[in-house]
């Protein structure tokens, strides 16, 4: 079986997928003039500011559920994988593709919030969404939604169970089987409670846990200060082929760089947008900053964060894949524990205990998100008659819990080429759907930025920008205008 997934992800993944990731970054980068620098005030600003929301969520609450989804195995397994297989160099490479992604994710954000609609009183946007309303095509659509349900409710679930089992297996001596079963038991009592409960989850554990690892992080740098330069030096010069010992790792670096930087963030796979989707903004580049600065809060802080711990300590082991041993500093042992062994390194009967909770709350509120994304898809193939029974939710939740369990214990190689499998094909589909749909994205931004220049606080009118499908956009500027309307007769 495992030999037939990596036979896919050959195809998948091959370097095509890697320069459509850098490309689209860049392309949009200089659409956009840089909008992930130049609005960088505005995306802060956003970010904290606004109400909650009745029938979505606030922008804040979006965020931390896209963070729940954003900050996890990604950012501590995942960079220890690309350290693993394409050296220090790869973390320089995580960064190019969250610097260029991030205005990539602001044009996927934007789209999401464009074309986003209202189903049984909810706010509903992603991909499938923007299929339908955007480029009016309704099989690719139905045909995307159903991949990203299996992909969320059941191929990437087990990335993320399998890490927290291994973590406590190495921290405690925990069976997998029992740390799959408790996290099953715990999931299932949070999903049954509603979109609702997901985002307070998240709300409360997201900032909690990234300020936790964060402090941990310092600490150890903090010790080891005087190594940070030696670290950067090594980080450049490997992922530009000037350092002798992993000269010869460029491509691997720059693959698993961006593979790893994507799986960390999610730029342009889509896998971020149905958060998004749920949040109630007056316009839609308002959220489109939001989440253009969530890549920076994951990518940019937290990944290197985990990347420095590594290095500085030397738990990390370099073998390119199909190679020999570069850097065996540490045996035979999976990448999934490298910062675990870091923090330990310098922090002795902790580092092991704090990781795995660490780990445990990640991956737990990512695990939450992939619900909320899995169950969002659903709603989108019910509300256009494609699924009707009512025990689908039931069966989505019991799938999901399933693929966690499953996770568990199965090996980490094949749950982790079973999750970027499921990546690469979202990301294909997305890249492509949004290079279509690039237009209505631009003009959303150019609208919002002349409004704020004018010195109001933008609203979208889709209709005077010539953007058509945008309905649930045009029904509240309608229903606005009735009751000022109302209201002005009233005063009268």
């Amino acid at each position: 079986m495992i030999d037939f997934i990596n036979w896919l992800n050959s195809y998948i993944w091959s370097n095509w997928l890697v320069f459509a990731f850098l490309g689209m970054g860049l392309l949009y980068t200089l659409l956009t003039r840089f909008v992930q620098i130049r609005l960088l005030k505005d995306m802060i600003s956003l970010t904290f500011g606004g109400g909650s929301s009745k029938a979505g969520v606030s922008s804040f609450q979006a965020l931390a559920m896209s963070l729940g989804s954003r900050i996890g195995t990604g950012n501590i397994a995942g960079v220890a994988t690309a350290i693993a297989f394409g050296g220090p160099g790869a973390i320089f490479w995580m960064w190019v593709a969250a610097l260029l992604g991030s205005a990539t994710s602001f044009i996927e954000t934007t789209l999401t919030q464009v074309y986003k609609r209202k189903i049984d009183g909810q706010y509903r946007g992603g991909t499938p969404y923007y299929i339908e309303k955007g480029l009016k095509q309704k099989w690719m659509a139905v045909a995307s939604a159903g991949l990203i349900l299996i992909v969320m409710g059941f191929l990437w679930p087990g990335v993320q169970a399998n890490t927290v089992a291994l973590t406590m297996n190495n921290a405690f001596g925990m069976s997998p089987v029992l740390t799959g079963f408790m996290i099953s038991i715990l999931l299932g009592i949070i999903i049954f409670g509603g979109v609702k409960r997901i985002a307070k989850a998240a709300e409360i554990i997201v900032p909690f846990m990234a300020i936790g690892y964060i402090l941990v992080c310092l600490i150890i740098l903090s010790l080891n200060v005087t190594k940070i330069p030696e670290v950067l030096s090594l980080i450049f010069t490997s992922a530009l082929s000037l350092n002798s010992t992993f000269g010869g790792l460029m491509g691997s670096a720059i693959a698993w760089g961006v593979q790893r930087g994507v799986y960390s963030n999610g730029a342009g796979v889509g896998s971020e947008t149905f958060e998004a989707g749920a949040a109630e903004v007056s316009h839609p580049a308002k959220q489109g900053l939001v989440q253009a600065f969530s890549v920076y809060i994951d990518t940019l802080i937290i990944c290197p964060a985990t990347a420095f711990m590594i290095l500085i300590t030397g738990m990390y082991n370099v073998k390119p894949e199909g190679g020999n041993p570069i850097i065996n500093n540490l045996g035979n042992v999976e990448p999934s524990v490298y910062t675990q062994l870091a923090v330990e390194s310098v922090l002795p009967t902790f580092g092991m205990s704090f990781l795995a909770i660490s780990l445990f709350f990640f991956c737990f509120t990512t695990l939450l998100s992939y619900y909320y994304k899995a169950e969002t898809n659903l709603a989108f193939l019910k509300s256009n008659q494609i699924l009707r029974s009512k025990w689908l939710d039931i069966f989505l939740k019991m799938t999901l819990l399933v693929a966690v369990f499953f996770g568990s214990v199965k090996s980490a190689t094949i749950v982790w080429a079973m999750g970027d499998l499921g990546m690469g094909a979202m990301a294909w589909v997305n890249l492509s759907v949004i290079f279509l749909l690039t237009k209505p994205a631009i003009r959303a931004l150019n609208d919002y930025i002349l409004q704020k220049k004018s010195g109001k606080d933008p609203v979208f009118r889709p209709d005077q920008l010539g953007i058509k499908g945008a309905e649930f956009w045009d029904e509240k500027y309608k229903m606005t205008t009735s009751r000022e309307i109302q209201q002005k007769r009233s005063i009268s």
